[in-house]
């Protein structure tokens, strides 16, 4: 399986991306993807979403002891596999508060979750505001009308209850080409002349397209040619990961 991700500041945004990604292993068969969001309007928006990528590579770390060592019990169910990683995030994310005495409007991102277990070619999306998901094909848009549900409004709330309260969330049960992406893939505009006449769709470039992927930073190779070829880039903050068996 290759990962490809790719994270660029919005042509918009002057001072800061507040996008953020995070990729990694858990033991031998599970891989965890996560894409972040930043509010805006919120206070350091780039923070929440770097703090929340930051945490979950310390979960992942230490589940991936934990495996290696049989230390405590493991799921076998997906779903309850991916609510422990979110426990343990609401968890580290409510210490920080409380230690840092950050507001609410300090840890305000959306985020975007994936677990995959190889072993059983199986998977889970978890999506918190919006973005886009692609499953082998059939993409899905979660769009919030500018309004996305962020973490930070929910650290008060009883974790099971929140958990068990999530609808937006995809199951497969087969792993070709997965992406997650935050809502920057859809906001690609003409911000440079070039030469070229030709039009192209940016979304299915980057994550239908089955092109380059021989290239290791192929999602970044093809945001150059938008860029240089279409005079195309993203107005808002982006970051995509892709994973293609």
């Amino acid at each position: 399986m290759k990962i490809y991700s790719t994270i660029q500041i919005g042509d918009y945004h002057i001072n800061h991306c507040e996008d953020y990604l995070f990729t990694g292993n858990i033991g031998d068969d599970k891989v965890l993807c996560a894409v972040m969001d930043g509010c805006t309007m919120a206070t350091d928006s780039y923070f929440a979403s770097t703090l929340v990528g930051k945490l979950l590579r310390k979960i992942t770390i230490e589940k991936g002891y934990s495996e290696l060592y049989n230390l405590g019990t493991i799921s076998n169910d997906i779903d309850n596999y991916l609510k422990s990683i979110l426990r343990e995030l609401f968890k580290e994310l409510i210490i920080i508060k409380n230690q840092l005495l950050l507001e609410r409007n300090e840890l305000l991102t959306t985020l975007i979750i994936l677990l995959i277990d190889k072993k059983t070619n199986r998977g889970i999306v978890l999506v918190v505001g919006d973005g886009l998901v692609n499953i082998n094909g059939q993409m899905t848009e979660f769009d919030q009308d500018n309004k996305p549900d962020y973490l930070g409004f929910h650290l008060a709330e009883d974790f099971d209850t929140w958990y068990d309260n999530q609808k937006q969330k995809i199951f497969f049960d087969q792993i070709e080409d997965i992406s997650i992406a935050t809502d920057g893939v859809f906001m690609f505009e003409k911000v440079k002349k070039v030469e070229n006449t030709d039009s192209i769709n940016a979304l299915e470039y980057l994550i239908l397209d089955k092109t380059e992927l021989d290239h290791e930073d192929m999602l970044n190779f093809k945001l150059k040619k938008l860029e240089h070829n279409f005079g195309l880039k993203p107005t808002d903050d982006l970051a995509i990961i892709r994973l293609v068996k």
